[in-house]
């Protein structure tokens, strides 16, 4: 279990108050002017060497998304982005870091900036985030007041700029393409890829985008080096990780662990264990909706980090754990979230177009067992073909709850069609 003393976030309860004072007595904006000082490649390389994978469910190397920016800013400015929307089901780290722990974003985004060359930083926030967009522009001008931020940041020489940008409610603005069209004032569908935003982002220029998680761990891990961050967690999946913990449990919570903690060891010591005993447990979410779910005899071993799920046909996601015990309709579960990926398709690809509301409509005749048996296999099968065949990863997303269900629950699915009503005669069949 993760030692306090190795926590990055030492307010995530909202225990002290997250302004200024408060958050520099944690630790916050403690020789920054000095980290900018080692320069613009050093804090690239250190990033690199944490090995921290981005927290936004990609689990793309850090550093290397950083170092793949321009040098040269004469010709176009650079942007940093940061992705505050958080509308992955199950999902709520983000929200909990802008609402108890501000400051360490915005000081993540200024030594990010600062290392990519960047002029200004947006973070993008999910529109339904009222009162934490509030706490986040105020934030924001305490480090103007302080002189934090801003022409000359922290006394380095740098001019650097945030800005917060609130969204309209969209899923698909989640998707680092789609939040910079709906960042520069038009529809948030996904862009083709390449040109990818490092060359041609936010309004043509170049733009990384980052989790909110991603963003705020890096001053702490460029204070405590990259070694210390590197030797928490397992090879490749280093560091400490924020998870959401929902569902079945007896104490639904968010906890900063060790990345590598084994689930089962997760849930008893954080949220109490499963509700009515870890016998009772039918399947968890491992990494929020769009990612397979996986059951039991998995659960008991399986750990939390990148590699480790991906092993077992699932993934970490935004460690959005969603706990089910056995009096869950698997089925109906499933279908739920089937509804909610139609929903919000942006329609732009016709597989995802197409397929998300063929999915919805076939899970929901499952859910009834009105399906027939040869439907199962012809489910998986245009899940197949939506998978890996859209401009973003929605697709993906729609097609993976699915293809979970069915690996592991297909006799579910069946003992349904089996105990359902039979149509009595050829007018109720026809109906």
């Amino acid at each position: 279990m993760l030692r306090d003393e190795d926590r990055v976030f030492t307010n995530l309860y909202g225990l002290q108050d997250w302004g200024l004072a408060a958050a520099q007595s944690r630790g916050d904006w403690d020789g920054t002017k000095s980290l900018m000082e080692k320069g613009e490649d050093w804090i690239v390389s250190e990033m690199k060497e944490s090995g921290l994978r981005g927290r936004g469910g990609a689990g793309f190397p850090t550093g290397l998304k950083w170092s793949f920016m321009p040098k040269d800013t004469s010709a176009r400015p650079s942007y940093l982005v940061v992705n505050a929307d958080e509308g992955e089901p199950g999902t709520c780290k983000d929200r909990e870091i802008i609402r108890n722990d501000p400051h360490k974003l915005i000081e993540g985004a200024l030594l990010a900036g600062f290392s990519m060359r960047a002029c200004a930083a947006y973070i993008y926030i999910r529109g339904e985030f009222h009162n934490e967009g509030n706490i986040l522009e105020a934030a924001i001008d305490q480090a103007y007041d302080a002189g934090l931020i801003g022409k000359n940041a922290c006394g380095s020489g740098y001019d650097f700029d945030v800005y917060v940008h609130r969204g309209a409610g969209a899923y698909i603005c989640g998707e680092e393409t789609a939040l910079i069209e709906s960042l520069e004032g038009k529809k948030g569908l996904p862009r083709l890829k390449p040109p990818f935003p490092a060359n041609v982002g936010v309004w043509g220029c170049p733009t990384t985008v980052n989790n909110v998680e991603s963003i705020a761990v890096a001053p702490v891990i460029l204070r405590r080096g990259a070694t210390w961050f590197s030797s928490l967690g397992r090879l490749n999946n280093t560091g400490t990780k924020l998870f959401c913990i929902s569902g079945h449990v007896e104490r639904p919570c968010n906890v900063e662990e060790e990345m590598g903690i084994p689930l089962k060891e997760l849930l008893e010591k954080h949220a109490g264990g499963v509700r009515g005993g870890w016998d009772n447990l039918l399947a968890v979410i491992p990494g929020g909706s769009s990612v397979p779910l996986l059951p039991k005899d998995i659960c008991d071993t399986v750990l939390m980090d990148f590699d480790s799920l991906k092993e077992v046909k699932s993934g970490l996601g935004t460690a959005a754990v969603i706990v089910m015990d056995k009096s869950t309709d698997i089925v109906q579960a499933i279908a739920r979230l089937a509804k909610f990926y139609k929903h919000e398709s942006c329609g732009q690809c016709t597989p995802c177009r197409e397929g998300t509301g063929w999915m919805s409509r076939v899970m929901d005749r499952m859910v009834d067992g009105r399906a027939e048996p040869y439907e199962i296999d012809m489910l998986l099968q245009v899940s197949k073909q939506i998978e890996g065949h859209t401009i973003c990863a929605l697709g993906d997303a729609a097609a993976w709850p699915i293809q979970g269900l069915i690996r592991h629950f297909r006799r579910k699915i069946e003992a349904r069609m089996d105990s359902a009503p039979k149509p009595s005669n050829a007018s109720d069949a026809a109906a």
